[in-house]
């Protein structure tokens, strides 16, 4: 029988240095006696990380912390709000957009770049990805904090196995190296760099946004040229074996539909997704960005035609969604990206279909609710994920600081 050898000292320093790390970010102003009963560790192993943890630029003292009597007052330890930042960036079919994650998850130097990305090759695109990451970090660098890693949104099927984008319909890509892509334009270095489903990081960031009050099961949809979601189970991204999960763009829902990008017909991107919206509300032509102000317009104003194109968008979406509860059994859905802009008059038709379709909703009503923070979702879901990274396992990063080369 194969036993586990014992684990080194290397390995025992490296687990309780996540060990109390993770107390700290729990409880911010917590003291190491604290992180001690917190943790089983021994005061003298707690007070050696800690000043490890706050060498390398990851923990911050608080200041004395009250208490009533006689007696040594404990030191508070928090998250250092200087600590290494993390460097979201989002490829999407009409933008690009890039921004920091500080250690408590707030995004900071957001910016996009709105342009159709479909005409353009992948070298193109990832030129100019590059370019939104060099960007990035000098907003870093003029904010006087350290990048500790990078994560890579994309609209398409990432291997959780290799981080290759096997393939991405709305862009045209198949088995694109996006790390290998990244290192070669720019100046990453080795930080460590992620790559993973825009719908998931979206989603994960709506988790975390949502905070004590939010719901812990819920599917996010990504409305924009395509459709994603991102399923959350238990406070966790459900990604399925090989990291595919959540392609809802592609179910069919209509087997006589129009063609998709993929190669299927009648895919609920195809009937639901952000062109068809505007097609059917007779707005064509034009950037995204501009065509989708003009929509809403029209929906303020009442239009008959753009209220019809989203109601219809509505239906298609609702018949989709119905499917995936069916089968998943999540209580909730968020709606995100131009969804969550739509809301108002996409959610009755849409609510209307679970209704009639979701088996269970007589006992078990579907919430629908709008996302806290609509299309930036994606690159601060990617850009907190390179955060948690380093606090899941900040021993790699500490080291490299200790070297004096982070």
């Amino acid at each position: 029988m194969h036993t586990s050898p014992p684990a080194g000292q290397h390995t025992v320093r490296r687990h309780n240095c996540a060990l109390v790390l993770r107390a700290i970010a729990a409880s911010p102003g917590i003291s190491r006696a604290g992180v001690a009963a917190r943790t089983g560790l021994a005061k003298a192993t707690v007070s050696s990380l800690t000043e490890r943890l706050t060498t390398a630029g990851l923990v911050a003292p608080t200041g004395p912390q009250s208490r009533a009597g006689r007696g040594r007052r404990g030191t508070g330890l928090t998250l250092s709000p200087n600590g290494p930042h993390g460097l979201g960036l989002e490829i999407g079919v009409d933008y690009i957009a890039a921004g920091l994650a500080d250690p408590q998850g707030e995004l900071h130097a957001h910016r996009v770049r709105h342009g159709d990305n479909r005409p353009r090759s992948a070298r193109q695109v990832l030129a100019l990805a590059a370019r939104a990451v060099r960007t990035a970090l000098r907003d870093a660098g003029e904010r006087g904090v350290p990048v500790g890693g990078v994560a890579v949104a994309v609209p398409g099927l990432v291997d959780s196995g290799t981080g290759l984008l096997r393939t991405a319909p709305n862009l045209g890509w198949q088995e694109i190296d996006l790390v290998r892509s990244l290192r070669e334009r720019t100046e990453l270095g080795t930080l460590p760099i992620a790559t993973g489903n825009e719908a998931d990081f979206a989603a994960a960031a709506e988790f975390l946004s949502g905070g004590a009050e939010g719901p812990r099961d819920f599917l996010h949809v990504s409305g924009e040229v395509g459709i994603g979601a991102g399923i959350i189970i238990d406070g966790t991204v459900f990604r399925g074996v090989h990291g595919h999960a959540g392609e809802i763009g592609h179910l069919c829902v209509d087997p006589a539909g129009p063609p998709c990008r993929c190669g299927a017909p009648g895919c609920l991107e195809r009937l639901a997704g952000q062109e068809q919206i505007l097609q059917d509300a007779g707005i064509d032509g034009g950037a995204a960005e501009q065509a989708m102000r003009l929509l809403l317009r029209r929906l303020e104003a009442a239009d008959r035609r753009a209220v019809a194109a989203v109601e219809t968008a509505g239906r298609w979406l609702g018949t989709g969604l119905a499917s995936v509860i069916n089968a998943v059994d999540v209580p909730a859905i968020v709606l995100g990206g131009t969804y969550a802009t739509l809301q108002p008059w996409l959610e009755p038709p849409l609510r209307a279909e679970l209704d009639r379709r979701v088996i269970s909703a007589a006992w078990s009503p579907i919430t629908v609710l709008r996302s806290r923070l609509g299309s930036e979702a994606a690159v601060r879901g990617a850009a907190a994920a390179a955060v948690q990274a380093i606090l899941d396992d900040p021993e790699p990063y500490v080291a490299t600081r200790e070297q004096g080369t982070g």
